[in-house]
């Protein structure tokens, strides 16, 4: 048996196990895909704002808490990982969704504005807006959605994809360009 195989028979076993209430089965198998959640969350920073003030370490550790109050079932470590990548997302929009209130006053009093208030980085509403899309695109068709995750999110290939949503690479192939389309005319882009 490769360690491949061993990797992913001891995940599965911890997963099998965390589905039963087995906190410490939780804590180990978080503990063995903790480089590939890193990864996760190092692939999406990569695609924000240089300046970010959220670390990779910072969103895996709040993902951990977030997916350590799932009740599962998880099917396999792509399901988990899957999971991981949306939960990840989501952190990326909320704290975008906080940063556009807090420039917007939330609630405070009013001040003068100066030039360094006026910079609001096109970034925040970028986000909120592909997330809109998402949202949109997933009330239509679920898949696309969940190809959206993998894709541009988790950072799969188009075979890893396949793989992990169970289909062939053809469909992921046909269901990305359908969902790129979907997402740049909700966006107003004309290019890919």
């Amino acid at each position: 048996m490769s360690t491949e195989d061993e990797d992913s028979a001891t995940v599965i076993a911890l997963l099998r196990d965390a589905e039963s209430g087995d906190q410490a089965a939780f804590n180990k198998l978080v503990g063995v895909v903790y480089p590939e959640l890193k990864r996760l969350a190092q692939y999406q920073l990569g695609k924000e704002r240089a300046d970010h003030t959220l670390s990779a370490t910072a969103i895996v550790h709040e993902a951990y808490e977030r997916l350590s109050s799932l009740d599962g079932p998880w099917n396999n470590k792509a399901h988990f990982m899957r999971t991981a990548a949306r939960i990840m997302r989501h952190l990326l929009v909320d704290y975008a969704r906080r940063r556009n209130a807090d420039k917007r006053g939330a609630g405070a009093n009013p001040v003068t504005l100066d030039a360094e208030h006026l910079q609001t980085p096109a970034d925040q509403l970028a986000i909120l807006r592909l997330e809109d899309a998402l949202e949109e695109m997933a009330a239509i068709d679920p898949r696309l959605e969940r190809i959206v995750e993998c894709r541009m999110f988790a950072g799969l290939t188009v075979a890893e994809t396949a793989e992990a949503l169970d289909m062939s690479v053809r469909t992921v192939e046909r269901d990305w360009q359908r969902a790129r389309g979907y997402i740049n005319r909700a966006l107003g882009n004309t290019g890919d």
